[in-house]
Order: C-alpha cells, then structure tokens, then sequence
C-alpha cells in the first residue's frame, strides 16, 4: 500500500515528499479542503488558499506525482470550529491545531483513506521511535521549529500509521534541499496562522462567528477601568497586545465573564500574579501514564520547558506544579508533558 504525503505548499511537506521518492517510498499526494465556505465569501477577493493549491500542484508536476483534494470541511467544522467556538465563549484559551493533527490530518483523513494508504507522511518536525511496547514521540532535531507540542494528542495508533521525513533535519537543511531538489516552494515563507486560516486573520474569523460585545477594562489592583474592549473573547490570560491602553505595559490577567470585563495588571505588577501550579484534565498519555513525577512542561510553542512536578488527582485529572512561575496560564490551553527529548502527551489546563 502507498503512503499518502499531506503537501500543505510550503517548504516543508515538499522536501518530505522528495525525500521519501527518493527513498523508493510508494507515494501518494493529498491536499486536504478544510476551509470554511461562509469564510470566502464574508472576507471576499481571491481565495485565501489558491496560492496554496498552486504550489502544491507545481510540486507534484515537478516530480511526477498526482495529487488528490480530499474535502473534509463538514468534519472540520464538527471536530473542530465548534470546539473553539465554545471555548471561546466559555473565556477559556482553545489550541485549535492540537486538535486539528488528532481529529483531522491524522483522523478524518485516515479514516476516509481507510485501507487505501498504510501510512501518512507530513512535513511535521517531530521524531517517531519505535520500542518493544509500542512507538514514541521524540522532539525533532530542530528546538525551534519542533512541532510535537502540536501532536501531543495524537494516539498510539495513529503514531504507528505516521511518518515525520523531515524531524530529523534542522530548518537550514530542509531550506538547503528544498534548492536543491528546485521544488517551486523553495523560497517561499513559511506560513502563520490556524491550522486552515491561510491568510483570514485569526481575530477576523473569532469576530465573524461571535461578533463584538463592548465591556470595561479594569486595573486589578486598583479597581479603576482604563478602557474599553470588544469582546473577551478576543484575548487571553498573558495577552499584552491589542488592548490600547496608554501608561503600559498592561497584561490581561484575568476575565469576568458575566460583565463582560477584562483585568489587566501593569508589568510592575504583574510578575506578583504568575502562577506556580495548576490542574490539568482530559490527559492523553501516548504510551500509558508517565514514567515518574518529575519531568519537564511546555506551556506554548516553543523550545522553553519548564521543570514540574506532576501527582495524579482522580481519573485523568493531574495536578502540575511548576519550578518557575509563569504569567501566561489560562484554561483552555494545553500542556504538554516530556521527559527529556520523548513528548510523553498532555492535557487541558483547568
């Protein structure tokens, strides 16, 4: 059976993609429809994903491979629109694009694929090892660009049908073969944004679905509003920018859901509302419960981690408690659980 290459356009799934032919791999090439109708045709002018499609055809031409659109926006938006939408109206902080790579890239799709491709291959940063009791998730060789925060969902079964050609190499390298192998992507940036956005600002798509609604922001400490905003919904727990307050730095540091205020304190005070401890639920351990107490968490993307230590509560709740307090904990955000370079899973803060 072939393995099915996920080409996105950019840089990185094209070098996966040349790198598996020309390891004799059986390949192949899929683009994945995930965006939203009513979102086109609101933002309007060209469609935000035709440059997308246009590199990702001009590479399978370059090396002889046919690519197949699989659609999957009914399940995008079931499995994922509607998860982020309540998590925004409940002020919590969602990470659509974990949950995009377990219910989507390597759930809708390998269930729609069904026995038609053994394995499916990304241009993902991220390492897989297989052992004696299963596979692991191992961070990719590059700290910077490494994306297992983002599959810290995915479940043993999906890792042992996945291929990562390209966590092995760091982001100068893939750019270096991307030249090359003169794949049309070679020179093209790197794209920003939510899992199917493409260029629809993230703000943009929360206003469209949840509109604007007026409310106060508040100093913490002193009680007095500073100013206005246009929906909590639009901001997190950590957030410096976007709020228009003179006299800063201000960071919001809390919500008030039934008015609909934000609570911000300024950067001298802030550090004074870090938090050093937190619940996390709905865990997903990749292979069964973490080996020990002691390990190291990410709070966001990134390459920092932070010592922890990690005591089971009831059922698949557990209580973190970190070594370095940190500003930016908000519920509805993941963390992320490793012990040393293997991604051991993670759940939702509370």
């Amino acid at each position: 059976m072939k393995t099915a290459v996920l080409l996105s356009g950019g840089v990185d799934s094209s070098v996966a993609l040349r790198l598996l032919l020309e390891q004799g791999v059986d390949v192949a090439a899929y683009y994945l429809k995930v965006w939203l109708e009513d979102e086109v045709q609101t933002f309007g002018g060209d469609c935000p994903w035709e440059e997308d499609l246009r590199f990702v055809r001009a590479t399978c031409e370059a090396v002889g491979v046919p690519v197949q659109i699989v659609s999957l926006q009914t399940e995008y938006y079931e499995r994922i629109v509607e998860h982020v939408l309540a998590e925004l109206r409940a002020g919590r902080t969602p990470s659509p694009d974990i949950f995009c790579n377990r219910r989507i890239k390597f759930g809708a799709f390998l269930e729609r694929m069904g026995e038609e491709a053994a394995t499916v291959a990304s241009g993902h940063y991220a390492q897989i090892e297989s052992t004696a009791s299963g596979v692991r998730l191992l961070r990719a060789a590059d700290p910077v660009k490494d994306q297992t925060y983002f599959l810290s969902q995915m479940t043993q079964e999906q890792l042992r049908r996945v291929r990562f050609p390209i966590g092995h190499l760091p982001k100068a390298e893939v750019r270096r073969l991307a030249q090359q192998y003169e794949l049309p992507s070679r020179d093209r940036k790197d794209s920003q944004g939510i899992c199917f956005l493409g260029k629809i600002d993230y703000r943009q798509f929360v206003e469209f679905h949840l509109g604007q609604r007026q409310g106060d922001i508040i100093d913490a400490d002193s009680g007095q509003r500073l100013g206005r905003h246009l929906g909590y919904w639009f901001y997190t727990i950590g957030q410096r920018f976007g709020l228009g307050l003179s006299g800063g730095p201000w960071y919001v540091v809390d919500k008030h859901l039934e008015d609909n205020a934000l609570l911000v304190a300024h950067g001298e005070r802030r550090d004074a509302r870090n938090r050093n401890a937190f619940d996390v639920d709905g865990a997903n351990w990749i292979d069964g419960a973490p080996p020990q107490q002691r390990l190291q968490v990410k709070l966001r993307h990134g390459p920092r981690t932070i010592d922890c230590s990690l005591q089971h509560v009831r059922d698949n709740t557990w209580h973190v408690d970190l070594d370095e307090a940190d500003g930016g904990i908000a519920s509805g955000q993941h963390a992320v659980f490793y012990d040393a370079d293997v991604c051991l899973g993670g759940a939702i803060i509370q």
